[in-house]
């Protein structure tokens, strides 16, 4: 059966719910994302009588909400038909001291004056428990000739009274609380503690305070649930000087402009942007090796070495390169390949055997290759390269894994649209999108058609605000039915 593919199209409306989206068309899915500001209405039914003269009346108005109930709406607690046979005559929490008792009927949908409803009661347990409050929640029902007594048996974790930090000079007490990220009156444990110690560990350290120690102690005298973090900030450090050793192929300066690390500058620029930041200078090292790589030193290794003057706040960094041999490629194979010729394919590569391995020109070959299957209706062809070294030195053979995957035709276009349809026609999603009914879908131009939706601004792009525009290619089935 043909494949269907589809672009999915949504408005979002910030403050409600998504309304349902249009209806199924029978043509691939295009989707899109607007954020549509609207001020929201408040639909209200009149009564009256008929026209003078006779005739009768218009049906009566629907009651008006109950205020009480309204407020019991809060923190998102749906307001549904009661059920159940029972009246709720009583609702109790027990053992609580320091949660407020306001603070957990929030969380709770059985109420008094309601009807008994055994499963309502145990997704209150389930709420209850999901505060992070209590060790443990348990419940009681007492059954009377004139209702239910619904008894909440809580068990409160210890909570933290107050947080007290000792040392910190170069940080203010606001920038660590905030790091910090436990408060008072959250639940008391060594394991949120030991956390809250290493995110200012991690923060002091991308600081430059690379020899602070942190240790936490919980309790003090008078005060069991206070937690003190005592703090040794020890010196800010920087980096007085960057030295790269052993290359010769590039340029020392060239290497500085590739690694994230920067030395001072001249002036009062020497204090600027040249903290130490022992976790980037590790990564600088994984930078300046798979650049020689590229360049086809495989063999390359780098180093680095650190060393601090006698006051402890400036540090020289060395990295040592070790080249190595460069390697040409000896063969080039490729292997996975049915619908399309190695001729062919051959044809799209500009590495050749003879050549000097050059990794960029090897992960541009490898697009090459797999837009080529895409232009061919491949859009999920797949291609790994892999290197061999050989016997013989300073040879090496490239391998090109080949999955084709499935080819993909454009069976059906739809087009999906959340929150307002009205505001968007179907024709202005399709004008944006070059795929056609009974074509093979290119890969190119789908991920063309892509950018051209996010930067047509007439569709939400922000993940955080809605979902973005996106084109699913989507195979003929049940799953179709979900878009």
């Amino acid at each position: 059966m043909p494949p269907r593919s589809q672009i999915i199209s949504k408005y979002f409306r910030p403050d409600t719910q998504a309304r349902p989206v249009l209806p199924m068309l029978p043509r691939l899915l295009v989707a899109c994302c607007l954020v549509v500001f609207w001020t929201s209405t408040l639909s209200a039914q009149y009564g009256g009588g008929g026209p003078s003269g006779g005739g009768a009346g218009a049906p009566p108005p629907e009651e008006k909400i109950k205020f009480r109930e309204h407020i019991h709406s809060r923190d998102g607690l749906p307001i549904q038909r009661d059920k159940g046979d029972a009246i709720v005559k009583n609702v109790r929490v027990i053992g609580n001291r320091v949660v407020g008792v306001h603070k957990i009927t929030e969380k709770l949908q059985t109420r008094k004056n309601r009807f008994y409803d055994y499963e309502m009661v145990l997704s209150d347990v389930r709420r209850l428990n999901d505060m992070g409050s209590f060790d443990h929640v348990t419940f009681k029902i007492d059954k009377q000739p004139d209702g239910v007594n619904v008894s909440y048996i809580v068990h409160e974790r210890p909570m933290i009274t107050r947080v007290i930090y000792h040392g910190n000079r170069a940080l203010n007490e606001r920038e660590v609380a905030g790091r910090c990220g436990i408060t008072a009156g959250d639940p008391l444990s060594e394991f949120s503690i030991e956390s809250a110690r290493r995110r200012l560990l991690d923060y002091y350290q991308a600081e430059g305070f690379n020899q602070v120690s942190i240790a936490s102690v919980i309790g003090i005298e008078g005060d069991a649930g206070a937690v003190v973090f005592r703090i040794n900030e020890g010196p800010k450090e920087r980096i007085a000087k960057i030295n790269i050793k052993g290359s010769t192929i590039v340029s020392e300066a060239r290497l500085k402009k590739i690694i994230r690390s920067r030395g001072p500058t001249a002036g009062f620029l020497s204090y600027f942007g040249n903290v130490v930041d022992l976790q980037k200078i590790d990564q600088d090292v994984d930078v300046l090796a798979t650049y020689y790589h590229n360049l086809g030193f495989l063999t390359a290794t780098v180093g680095r070495q650190l060393e601090y003057d006698d006051s402890g706040k400036w540090l020289t960094v060395t990295y040592v390169l070790n080249e190595g041999p460069r390697f040409k490629v000896n063969d080039v194979q490729i292997i996975g390949n049915q619908f399309i010729t190695e001729e062919s394919l051959r044809q799209r590569m500009q590495l050749n055997p003879g050549d000097m391995f050059d990794g960029t020109l090897m992960r541009r070959d490898v697009g090459e290759l797999v837009y080529g299957y895409g232009e061919l209706g491949f859009i999920y062809a797949d291609v790994e390269p892999k290197t061999v070294m050989r016997d013989e030195a300073n040879v090496v053979d490239l391998v090109y894994e080949i999955s084709e995957g499935d080819r993909w035709k454009v069976g059906e276009i739809r087009v999906n649209i959340d929150g307002e349809p009205h505001l968007m026609k179907e024709t202005t999603m399709l004008n944006l999108v070059d795929l056609r009914e009974g074509d093979w879908i290119d890969r190119r131009t789908l991920e063309t058609n892509r950018r051209r939706l996010e930067r047509s601004q007439l569709l939400e792009v922000n993940p955080q605000v809605a979902e973005p525009p996106d084109i699913k290619v989507v195979p003929r089935g049940d799953q179709f039915d979900d878009f």
